[in-house]
């Protein structure tokens, strides 16, 4: 095994292999072993699809040969968060509600990074149905970090993040409804875009919210991400939010640097609404001095409180996860794990009103960003990091989720492009990362940014990690016992239960109580003043 070969990146292996100086097949071989000495430590990988990733890399190999050579994806091996679908190949999304599911066809995102030639080494790790976790009751363990296996990865799109940040793989596709390319992306050091809702395809992605999923990809290099997305973006006839647009031409607009651009940081966001550590602050603000001086015009600049947002975002997300489920729930909820009955039981406390509240609240939310839009090319907001240790697995899960806003809420309120970047490490060795915002359909833009801020730093180093090193696999012990719940948070849980059709079991009820009192609050943030008449964000649309 090659570590040189397992850390280059697409863009060099591509040349390489388009040069004929690197054979996909000795690639391939180069990751697979890399795969077998270091993924035990981090569980990276629910499938791993081997005899398929050789035989892709062998037919590579021959086009190539032939003068076929189809791009910068050719020959070049990625990964699939487990919720992309693959045909004939098992597709879980961490669940045992599909333990022994193989589709028949083929996502669209699937299809499009075959067609380009690349080689797929497997399906990666992530949170059950893309929510609810670091789990340990799930029929697979979760991802851990690559930086220090007894922190987390962030998630949803955990395995994604730990593989390429550990080189057992130069690219992964995830997911992100809430910030889930972009979390594990900030505490694994890797780069992550969401890009516009609509500019890639959810064909073939098994969903979690119709109104926020979005699909992309986690490279190691921002000019990898721009590499990707030309590749994925596109039209998806069977994609309600797909949307026909002209093609990013993302990674031939990377260059030029950023003299003149103006970019505004919602300071606010992470002094105000939602306090964090000084590691992290000190690592963004010192982001902010480099755009500055690569010639950009960066200021200060105030929305809404982001706890609007995030309102917002887990009304219309667990409100649409919810009934996506609720069939499974009604009849077999002990199959699925406990962080994600924390999450998606405490929607069925949830009105009609409350969701349409939340829609047309979007639509105001949209229609306030145009003008913030006119003065700035970007916005800047801390990430996340360091990551938090595997022992606090029930926190992370769900006990404090529903009143922490996540910095993802704004762009998935908005379906505006982000970035993930890695911008420091705290004193323990541990990624610290920020954010980067951009206009919709501007992910060109966005991606300049990072690229400049990419070349100007040093942050682009690699976990040190060792074939032999061991690590404990079992769950860490529960912390104490559930919180006391007042009375009149019971009898409403009870109802909203029994009106939904569940039928729980004392201990799942007792998931569904602890959360209530966190549901509820958020409910209530949501405004009250909308008339029948004000638009929502999402409406009817005759095909």
């Amino acid at each position: 095994m090659s570590e040189k070969l397992c850390f280059l990146t697409i863009a060099q292996a591509s040349r390489l292999i388009r040069d004929r100086e690197l054979s996909p097949v000795e690639l391939t071989r180069n990751y697979l072993a890399r795969i077998e000495a270091i993924n035990p430590q981090l569980d990276a990988f629910i499938t791993l699809t081997g005899d398929l990733a050789l035989e892709q890399a062998r037919a590579a190999e021959k086009e190539i040969a032939a003068g076929h050579h189809k791009g910068p994806m050719h020959g070049v091996p990625f990964g699939l968060k487990d919720m992309f679908e693959t045909k004939g190949i098992l597709t879980t999304a961490c669940s045992r509600i599909l333990e022994h599911h193989v589709p028949t066809q083929d996502a669209e995102t699937t299809a499009r990074l075959y067609a380009a030639g690349g080689v797929l080494l497997g399906k990666l790790t992530t949170h059950e149905f893309a929510h609810g976790g670091p789990s340990f009751d799930l029929p697979w363990p979760p991802a851990r970090s690559p930086w220090n296996t007894r922190h987390f990865t962030g998630g949803s799109s955990s395995g994604s993040a730990a593989a390429v940040a550990a080189g057992l793989m130069p690219a992964a596709l995830g997911t992100d409804t809430g910030g889930s390319i972009r979390s594990p992306s900030w505490l694994c050091g890797t780069v992550g875009l969401k890009p516009t809702f609509g500019r890639v395809s959810r064909v073939g992605v098994i969903p979690f919210s119709e109104s926020c999923d979005h699909a992309g990809p986690i490279t190691w290099t921002v000019e990898d991400a721009a590499i990707l997305l030309d590749i994925l973006s596109g039209y998806g006839e069977r994609d309600r939010g797909s949307a026909q647009r002209e093609p990013p031409r993302a990674h031939a607009r990377l260059g030029g640097g950023i003299k003149g651009l103006r970019i505004g940081f919602l300071r606010h966001f992470s002094e105000e609404d939602v306090k964090i550590n000084s590691a992290l602050r000190e690592a963004t603000d010192a982001a902010l001095r480099v755009l500055g001086d690569l010639g950009a015009e960066v200021e200060n600049v105030r929305l809404r409180s982001l706890h609007d947002y995030y309102a917002v975002r887990v009304m219309l997300t667990e409100s649409e996860q919810f009934s996506l489920h609720l069939r499974n729930l009604q009849q077999r909820p002990g199959d699925y794990g406990e962080h994600f009955l924390g999450r998606c039981l405490p929607a069925c406390l949830f009105t009609a009103s409350n969701y349409l509240s939340a829609q047309r609240e979007r639509r105001r939310m949209l229609a306030e960003m145009q003008p913030v839009y006119d003065r700035y090319d970007a916005l800047i907001t801390v990430g996340a990091g360091p990551a938090p240790h595997l022992d606090d697995h029930k926190r992370i899960g769900a006990t404090e989720w529903w009143l922490k806003p996540g910095m993802g809420a704004l762009a998935s309120v908005t379906g505006a492009p982000a970035l993930a970047l890695c911008c420091g490490f705290s004193r323990s060795g541990l990624p610290l990362g920020f954010q980067i915002v951009g206009r919709p359909w501007e992910e060109a833009i966005v991606l300049r940014i990072g690229h400049a801020y990419e070349e100007a730093t040093q942050w682009r180093r690699r976990p040190l990690l060792t074939p032999d090193a061991k690590v404990e696999h079992k769950a860490p012990p529960d912390h104490g016992a559930a919180p006391i719940v007042d009375e009149k948070f019971r009898q409403v849980a009870a109802v909203a239960a029994e009106r939904a059709g569940l039928r729980l079991t004392d201990h799942q009820f007792a998931v569904l109580l602890e959360q209530t009192p966190s549901a509820l609050a958020l409910a209530a943030r949501l405004p009250r003043d909308h008339s029948g008449a004000d638009e929502m964000a999402s409406a009817f649309r005759l095909l």
